[in-house]
């Protein structure tokens, strides 16, 4: 089996991320009532082919060990990022999934996507990660891949609001 990338292992996993990376942390106030479509929504790869990610998976959902291959991009022009879910959680009140990069990926890090349920019921959804490049494009892309890693963010939590309105 392929190794990680990076040291950190699940540095998403509590939100606390290590030094010596790019942080990303956006989160998202998802429509009341909703947790239960939004957590099947992360945890089955819908949001990402939802919001537009080619997903390769060797299971139909996100638990730890599942291989994933994403692909970001248009028709040909498609970049691919191999990834290992490093740990999954699917209870009452929290659900979500970390992956970490693997060899080949086109940065080094671990990206999260958890819905979470508070004490008053209000909903959220919550993008993390911390990566630095670990290919020549990236590195060269400098300050335009974190925006567009941003942006992803920010697009994966627009489509969650819109699968959780089409209920």
């Amino acid at each position: 089996m392929a190794e990680l990338t990076y040291p950190e292992v699940g540095g998403t996993r509590q939100g606390t991320l290590p030094g010596g990376y790019h942080h990303l942390r956006h989160r998202f106030a998802l429509p009341a009532g909703c947790f239960e479509v939004a957590a099947e929504a992360v945890l089955s790869w819908r949001l990402h082919r939802a919001a537009g990610v080619r997903m390769r998976t060797d299971a139909p959902r996100a638990t730890q060990g599942v291989l994933v291959r994403a692909g970001l991009g248009l028709g040909p022009v498609r970049v691919w990022g191999p990834c290992r879910v490093i740990w999954s959680e699917d209870t009452p009140r929290l659900a979500g999934f970390g992956y970490g990069t693997l060899p080949g990926h086109p940065e080094r890090g671990e990206e999260a996507f958890v819905v979470g349920r508070d004490d008053t019921g209000a909903v959220w959804f919550e993008v993390r990660a911390f990566s630095r490049p670990d290919r020549w494009f990236t590195r060269a892309g400098g300050p335009g891949v974190r925006a567009v890693q941003h942006a992803y963010a920010w697009w994966l939590g627009r489509t969650l609001r819109r699968l959780c309105a089409g209920r």
